[in-house]
């Protein structure tokens, strides 16, 4: 996947988004406004750039961010050119994360679906959202399996399951298990609908989820939390 063109884009939706009331109401962020969900994008963008070109992972500050809205705005448009700029490299160049790879690949991938996810918070906030790309939404659901969860076990946030569910993507075809042995309940729906299911921007009982099997041991697996 081409997480640069990815990541590009996703940035640029996300900063079309914030073309309106910034003091909106962010769903899914306690209690975020548009205004503060910029403010840590903007933080976020800049912390994986020092990340990158000074390999340390102490550079994220929300107090830099301008507070007047076109300013905020402004803002967070540079710190979206210099994350471009600073991962517009090798992919294996060596960068500080705090999980692997110890490269800019992995600030690539994971700036890509951090942006998506909160682009769609940002237009869901405006009331209408954009389709995300199927490839996008189902790598999202691979990284929480494959980073996010865990990591939250790992820190002590969150319990390992007891049991296994399998997640299927009608779109994609492509499916994940999430706990041991052979999962008990599997829940179907399309990459985004799972992604975001998968980070809390809908529930488990969704209508466009489909459940089969033992639904609340496959709901229980996957109460996590499975990300931060």
């Amino acid at each position: 996947m081409d997480y640069l063109k990815a990541l590009s884009r996703e940035l640029d939706a996300f900063d079309a988004a914030l073309d309106g009331d910034l003091s909106a109401p962010v769903a899914h962020c306690g209690e975020w406004s548009v205004a503060d969900l910029a403010v840590h994008m903007g933080a976020g963008n800049l912390w994986v750039v020092t990340a990158v070109r000074e390999r340390h992972g102490r550079g994220y500050d929300e107090g830099a961010a301008p507070r007047e809205w076109v300013a905020l705005r402004e803002w967070h448009a540079r710190s979206a050119r210099e994350l471009v700029a600073a991962l517009s490299v090798d992919p294996a160049t060596e960068a500080w994360t705090f999980a692997l790879p110890r490269s800019v690949a992995f600030w690539l991938r994971r700036r890509a679906l951090e942006t998506l996810v909160h682009r769609w918070d940002a237009e869901h906030a405006r009331g209408a959202t954009s389709p995300m790309d199927p490839a996008l939404a189902a790598d999202g659901v691979a990284e929480v399996f494959g980073t996010m969860a865990p990591r939250m076990v790992s820190r002590g946030a969150a319990l390992p399951p007891a049991r296994a569910v399998r997640l299927t993507a009608t779109d994609t075809g492509e499916q994940w298990a999430h706990g041991p042995g052979e999962p008990v309940a599997e829940v179907a729906g399309t990459a985004q609908d799972l992604l975001l299911m998968l980070w809390g921007r809908a529930s488990h009982d969704a209508p466009s989820l489909t459940w089969t099997g033992d639904r609340a041991a496959g709901t229980e697996a996957l109460s996590g939390p499975l990300v931060p």
